[in-house]
């Protein structure tokens, strides 16, 4: 499907489409050339094999990538974009990990710059919310429901 990536919402369409490509790549190189990389974020807690995780992980990048990708009408764009947010919440402790377990992986080789990718997933999240414009959709889809029920 086409987008119009001009006009109002085409900063978010653009956000979205960037975002899903950017989950679909991810993805990809869990699957492929950074499987390695990627087994440096598992947390030591976790009682998976680390390999597993890491594919399991990519498998769900590339599925919600694509779904970003092909869901445009809310309020099903709106569930797709808290569904990424909610995964960038639930891979936060891979990076902490990574952090406190001092793992060289992506050319984070020092505390510092393990640290300083913390900051960023907060902004994946509100990247996924804002792209999607999962708020107000979500909102006047509740609203609307509390109509119809009242």
């Amino acid at each position: 499907m086409s987008r119009n990536f001009n006009g109002p919402n085409g900063f978010r369409a653009l956000g979205q489409a960037s975002l899903g490509a950017l989950l679909v790549s991810a993805g990809t190189g869990h699957l492929t050339f950074q499987r390695q990389e990627f087994r440096a974020q598992v947390p030591h807690w976790v009682q998976l094999d680390p390999d597993v995780v890491v594919l399991a992980s990519g498998v769900v990048e590339i599925g919600l990538g694509s779904a970003l990708l092909a869901t445009w009408k809310q309020p099903r764009r709106a569930l797709v974009g808290g569904a990424v947010a909610a995964f960038f919440v639930a891979i936060f402790p891979g990076n902490i990990a990574q952090l406190v377990n001092h793992a060289d992986a992506f050319g984070l080789d020092t505390d510092t710059k393990r640290a300083v990718r913390l900051v960023f997933q907060p902004l994946l999240v509100a990247w996924a919310l804002a792209a999607t414009d999962s708020r107000r959709a979500l909102r006047e889809h509740r609203a609307l429901r509390n109509r119809r029920s009242a």
